[in-house]
């Protein structure tokens, strides 16, 4: 008898073993490392949020496709986050299409000629409401492990100084002059 309690229990804590420690930024440095990594973060929020499901619901998926193959995917992400924030008590909400279409519709901006391309810098917007949520719900499940991270990780640190790096690059190239021959 006592020995299939502690095969009750292990299966117990097998099961809740299954979601790792969820690290929660906040949104400002969301934005920040959004903004700084010229977008390069927003598909790194988005693997961890499949991942995070795919632990979660035990769901046979490859988080890095889904994240790389936004355009297919996105959509029932943003979707799937509003379903489980609700659950969770949630009183807000976003629209799912609209953030998806803004996703979209502000990574194509890329192709615009320079300064414009920019713009893309700015697709984080369209995932405020997602991350809100999914923030909300992983605080509010009393099966889950969160950890709110106060200060930079190393990896958000090397993102932020590459970032800076390459922000530098990109000023010094919009201030040159188009045609090089008026310099000679």
């Amino acid at each position: 008898m006592e020995n299939q309690s502690e095969i009750i229990d292990q299966g117990i804590i097998q099961k809740e073993s299954l979601i790792e420690e969820q690290s929660i930024i906040s949104i400002n440095k969301f934005v920040f490392l959004s903004i700084i990594t010229f977008g390069l973060y927003d598909l790194w929020w988005t693997y961890k949020a499949w991942r995070f499901f795919k632990q979660k619901d035990n769901l046979d998926i490859m988080p890095a496709i889904r994240t790389l193959l936004a355009i297919f995917f996105l959509y029932s992400l943003f979707s799937d986050i509003l379903n489980y924030a609700k659950e969770k008590g949630y009183e807000q909400s976003y629209s799912p299409t609209f953030a998806f279409v803004g996703v979209l519709l502000f990574n194509a901006m890329g192709r615009l000629p320079d300064p414009y391309w920019m713009i893309t810098t700015f697709t984080f917007l369209f995932m405020l409401g997602p991350f809100n949520a999914l923030n909300y719900a992983k605080q509010n499940s009393d099966d889950i492990n969160v950890k709110i991270q106060n200060g930079f990780n190393a990896r958000q640190i090397v993102l932020i100084v590459l970032g800076g790096l390459l922000w530098g690059l990109v000023i010094i190239g919009l201030m040159m002059p188009d045609d090089y021959s008026a310099i000679n």
